[in-house]
Formats: C-alpha cells, sequence, structure tokens
C-alpha cells in the first residue's frame, strides 16, 4: 500500500535512508529535517504490519519545478517494484500540482529513464536546489547524475 507519511513512520524513513547513506548511495538526512519534511514523503508499507518497505519525496523547488528525492527501499524488498510504483506515486502528485518539470540526482540514471527521464547537465539546475549539497560528504565533487523530466 502506498500511502503518505506520518509522524510515526519518520524513525523507518531515517533508518532506511541511513542504510543506503553509510553506502553513499544518496545523502542521509537528519532525523530533525525529516520531521520538518514528513509532509514530502510517501511511503510503501506492508498491509500486514504497516511496516515501511520503501519510501520518497516530492519537494517542491519553484513554480514549475520539483524534485524527487530520498528514495530507498528496503534492501529485503529490491526487484519487487516498490521502487517504480513510489515513483509513479509522486510523478502523480507533482502533474496534480501542475508542476512542468520534475528533476532527480541520482546514481541509477537507467531507474530513471524508464519513466520518461533525460539526462541534464547539472548547471540547468536552479542555484536553489544547491543547499543541501554544502551538507554532503562529497561536496564539491558531486558525481550524481542529473535527470529531467517534462510532464507538463
Amino acid at each position: 500500500m502506498i500511502r503518505k507519511a506520518t509522524i510515526k513512520d519518520i524513525k523507518a524513513i531515517h533508518e532506511l535512508l541511513q542504510q543506503y547513506g553509510r553506502k553513499g548511495e544518496l545523502l542521509p538526512r537528519p532525523l530533525s529535517e525529516l520531521y520538518d519534511h514528513v509532509r514530502d514523503f510517501t511511503v510503501y508499507v506492508n498491509d500486514k504490519d504497516a511496516g515501511v518497505l520503501g519510501c520518497c519525496a516530492l519537494q517542491f523547488c519553484w513554480d514549475d519545478l520539483a524534485e524527487i528525492r530520498s528514495l530507498a527501499v528496503h534492501p529485503e524488498h529490491l526487484g519487487k517494484r516498490v521502487g517504480s510504483k513510489l515513483v509513479e506515486h509522486v510523478l502523480l502528485e507533482a502533474k496534480s500540482f501542475e508542476m512542468q518539470k520534475v528533476f532527480a540526482l541520482t546514481y541509477r540514471p537507467d531507474f530513471f529513464k524508464r519513466f520518461g527521464f533525460q539526462q541534464i547537465d547539472r548547471s540547468e539546475l536552479p542555484i536553489k536546489i544547491w543547499a543541501d549539497c554544502i551538507m554532503c560528504i562529497k561536496f564539491p565533487d558531486c558525481d550524481e547524475i542529473a535527470m529531467m523530466k517534462k510532464i507538463g
């Protein structure tokens, strides 16, 4: 089942993001920041015990631009379309807010290509989105790939 995250989901989301953060596959988020942005998150939960199997955030950057971020799937549920369903869901959410474009910074460009994203130069993104980058251990030598999808 896919639904908007609640406060009760934040610790599970944090642990999931920490797992991928330790591997250097995404930017880990402090627990306090997750509470601040709980409304950005969508979760895929187990029907039996409501355990979080995956998460994804949609953050609005501008009047026509949103970012997919913090997409993570519990390692035991990889390959079960959890991530795909989350991306499909947040793309529909972006469309409902009349976003024209959605971008992602990723190490898995082939995954996003399946949804119609195209690789772009990071310089095409507004400076505003780079605020989080300063906290990244890879700053200023970012090796993530910028992907963009036009949805409007």
